[in-house]
């Protein structure tokens, strides 16, 4: 799973409904290697919430600049949702593989993006050689407990967030990634996470969870 060289600059793409934890994986992977790993921070037209840091976070910047930077190829991938911008530059990927002036060392870019993220790289960036990981919950119930139970979203908005997740596990389910981790427990999905990116896992890691019904009805 590793391109040649030690130790690999192969970036990694992390996709997965929101809310099925993405963040607290990457959280604990910077904890565990801060020198091995950077975050390739996104663009967004949305705001700030509550705790989010400019450049650190996102990049905010108005729909006029991001329509600009689409204008001019700057993106790898972007999509828009609840009526805002996402998007990856090839500049943030690029500056996290640059090695560090003092010590010589490069770190790996770690992705995180949707879907139609994924598709725009392989399509158009197959070049970048990712190792794609897609997260799991254990079920669109689940998923939608930990929805609500952020107390941020509208019951519309979570609504929107399950077809989106459906239409992202109907896509996983055709084999697109590299890698499947349910995070049924973190822990237990922590350690396939990390044994992925380390090229020391066996198969395709964990199974999808049975298609349920509610599933098929939100794809439609």
């Amino acid at each position: 799973m590793s391109t040649n060289g030690s130790p690999s600059t192969q970036p990694v793409v992390l996709c997965g409904p929101s809310g099925v934890g993405k963040s607290t994986l990457i959280k604990r992977l910077f904890a565990d290697e801060p020198d091995s790993f950077g975050f390739s921070v996104s663009h967004t037209t949305r705001s700030p919430r509550q705790g989010e840091t400019e450049g650190v976070s996102y990049h905010y910047v108005t729909r006029e600049a991001f329509e600009k930077l689409i204008a001019e190829g700057a993106f790898l991938e972007y999509a828009q949702f609840g009526g805002n911008y996402y998007g990856t530059s090839a500049k943030a990927v690029k500056d996290v593989s640059e090695p560090d002036p003092q010590t010589g060392k490069q770190k790996r870019a770690l992705l995180d993006i949707d879907t139609q993220g994924v598709k725009l790289i392989k399509a158009n960036h197959a070049y970048l050689n990712p190792l794609f990981i897609f997260i799991a919950p254990p079920s669109i119930g689940d998923l939608r407990k930990r929805l609500e139970g952020r107390g941020t979203e509208t019951e519309d908005s979570i609504t929107k967030r399950l077809a989106m997740a459906a239409s992202e596990l109907g896509y996983a389910r055709e084999g697109n990634h590299d890698v499947i981790v349910l995070n049924d427990d973190v822990d237990r999905a922590y350690k396939i996470f990390k044994s992925a990116i380390d090229g020391k896992l066996e198969g395709k890691g964990d199974e999808l969870p049975v298609e349920e019904e509610e599933e098929r009805q939100l794809r439609q």
